[in-house]
């Protein structure tokens, strides 16, 4: 089997249908159609049980995924080594972040880098979701968690702090929330479990055992907007929090440090572009210490 086959068959093995496979590969559903058909004839064996929602795995196919992912990491290892020879300061580079640093620091990175180095084009992601750099998803990410995957290059950034802040119509209908009370008598607005587990038992420290949750999003965005509208307290970045006038600061003394980590694949790292775009967001960084 040669690597073409085996990313149609990889594509609709993840995604369990035909159109979301093609949606991955960007060709039509056809052709994905017609591509596993001939992957099965090839190996006269019958690779998925076709159902009417999805296609399902059959044990030949579950037999099937470990070598094609062999394949795809070799065929990824190629491409990768390929882009780190690239020494043009052109080309595109994929920036994984989330919106609230994207908006601080890297959106303004990105602006003095391409007013330096206009033939640079930037494909930017903002997610909740860990990016996999490894498969190319993106080339460099801009997070507050370090991954400990061997093979990727991992530079502090910075370390900034979060706050508890409340809107000004919130503090003076409600009256601000006493250290030591676990938000008795206030609405909270959170970020969603899955999203971010440890932050459900407290606000930075202060628990949050009495408090009545009325609000969950996976995005920080949304929760200055829940905290802007008067939903209830929430724990919000300082580097943007602390500049919103509509926000006032409760238990003003308690807050908490996180890091924020720029994470490359080790193959692209050392790449032109690459370079003058982490020169660029490691100064944004600096500059806001």
């Amino acid at each position: 089997m040669n690597w073409d086959n085996a990313r149609f068959f990889l594509a609709v093995a993840r995604a369990g249908t035909l159109r979301g496979a093609a949606l991955k590969l960007n060709v039509d559903q056809a052709t994905v159609g017609r591509r596993i058909v001939a992957l099965e004839e090839a190996l006269s064996a019958t690779l998925f049980l076709r159902t009417p929602a999805l296609y399902v795995l059959t044990p030949a196919g579950e037999t099937l995924i470990g070598p094609a992912e062999t394949m795809e990491q070799a065929a990824l290892s190629i491409e990768r080594r390929v882009a780190g020879l690239d020494d043009q300061l052109a080309g595109t580079i994929r920036v994984a972040t989330t919106d609230s640093l994207g908006k601080r620091f890297v959106m303004p990175a990105i602006a003095k880098m391409r007013r330096a180095h206009p033939g640079i084009e930037i494909v930017c992601v903002t997610s909740a979701q860990i990016t996999n750099l490894t498969r190319r998803e993106a080339d460099v990410a801009i997070r507050t968690l370090r991954p400990d995957a061997p093979d990727l290059i991992a530079r502090k950034l910075a370390q900034l702090e979060v706050g508890i802040y409340a809107s000004r119509e919130y503090v003076a209908a409600r009256g601000e929330p006493r250290e030591g009370e676990a938000f008795e008598g206030h609405d909270l607005a959170m970020y969603q479990q899955p999203a971010s587990p440890s932050a459900w038992a407290a606000l930075c420290g202060e628990p949050t055992s009495r408090g009545r949750l009325v609000f969950q999003t996976q995005s920080t965005a949304m929760l200055f907007e829940a905290a802007l509208a008067g939903f209830g307290i929430t724990e919000l970045p300082r580097f943007r929090a602390d500049y919103e006038p509509e926000l006032v600061r409760v238990m003003p003394h308690r807050s908490e440090p996180f890091d924020v980590w720029l994470v490359a694949h080790a193959d692209l790292y050392k790449t032109a572009r690459m370079q003058v775009l982490i020169a660029a967001v490691a100064d944004e960084f600096a500059q806001a210490r």
